[in-house]
Order: structure tokens, then sequence, then C-alpha cells
């Protein structure tokens, strides 16, 4: 049986709508955990059906680090001002902002990797590679170039907060919430050493 207090629960979790946690819930036979994932995976379905609206809001946020050496700015875009001036959704903005602080993204995300960026990595870990058995040589060179590459795109990151989530889930997440598209435009990071 799903009780009042297993869905107030499971909002709370995620912020996602009341209705949309009864219907997880009930889903998953009330297990909270199975409902967290059925969520997180709707979550990504309605961001990729929102993909083609057109961003015309957002907020800039800005993150310094305590010793006053590194800081980052962000702009996090969405469709309405009724979203980018949400407490929630400013507060997303400032947490991105504070991942691109203390990891440095080159990347927003993977599409923006060149040609030049891919070729350069594949030739550092096939010389790594090249003493592993043949039929193993290509899965594992994949799967060292998707943990380099994971550390140096911001949305594959894993969130500094809580490392069960991604950016991407993130974003996700919080376009299931708010029920629009919402895309990271721009990340800007500063440091005093460089």
């Amino acid at each position: 049986m799903i009780t009042t207090e297993s869905v107030k629960e499971l909002r709370a979790l995620t912020g996602v709508s009341i209705m949309q946690c009864k219907k997880a819930l009930e889903e998953a036979g009330g297990d909270m955990e199975k409902a967290k994932v059925l969520l997180a995976k709707k979550g990504s379905q309605v961001a990729a059906k929102k993909a083609d609206r057109s961003l015309g809001a957002g907020a800039v946020q800005a993150y310094i680090h305590g010793t006053n050496e590194v800081g980052a700015v962000v702009v996090l875009s969405c469709e309405t001002d009724f979203v980018s001036k949400n407490e929630e959704f400013v507060k997303l903005a400032y947490d991105i902002a504070m991942q691109v602080a203390a990891t440095s993204p080159q990347f927003v995300k993977r599409d923006e990797l060149t040609e030049q960026d891919m070729k350069a990595a594949k030739e550092v870990f096939s010389e790594e590679v090249k003493d592993k058995p043949k039929d193993m040589q290509k899965k594992i060179l994949e799967g060292k170039l998707d943990s380099y590459f994971k550390d140096k795109i911001l949305l594959e990151q894993d969130f500094i907060k809580d490392g069960s989530k991604t950016i991407q889930g993130l974003i996700d997440e919080a376009t299931q919430k708010f029920g629009e598209r919402i895309e990271i435009s721009t990340i800007e990071r500063f440091s005093v050493k460089g």
C-alpha cells in the first residue's frame, strides 16, 4: 500500500510532482529505491521530448571558492522567466557553477569534442592497450576513453555534492520538475593560478 508519507518522502527526495511520485511508487510496488530509479528514467525521457523547444530565459550564477583563488560563472537556460526566477532553478545554476570551479571541465557536452581531441587521446591510450589480447583491445580502449573524457565533460561528471547523480541527471530532474527544456549554455572558470 502506498502511503501519503511515502509519497511525501519521495517528493522531498526528488522534487518531482506528487502525482508522478505516487505513480512511480505504485509502479515500483512501494519500493522507494525502485521508484527513484523510475523517476530518473522518466526524467531523461521527458528531457529528450523537450529538446527541440527554444530557450528564452535563464539565470547567470557565479561561485567563488572560499580561498578567493577560483571561481566560475554558469548560464543555465530555460524556456520562461517563470522558471528562471524559481529559487530551486537558481540554486541549480549555483551548484553547477560550484561544480565547474571544483572540476574545471573542458567541455559541456560530448559533442563538443573535436576530432583532434579524440585522436590525441586515442593515440595515448592505444599505446597503453597494445599489449592486451587483440580481441579485448577495442573494448578496453573505449573504456579508457570514456573514463578519461568523463572527467572533462561537465554533463557526464558525477555531481560533487551527490556522487550518485551526474550533472546531466540534475538537468534531467530539473526538466521533469519544471516541465521546461533546461540547458547549460555557457561555463567559464577563473583561477589566480591559471
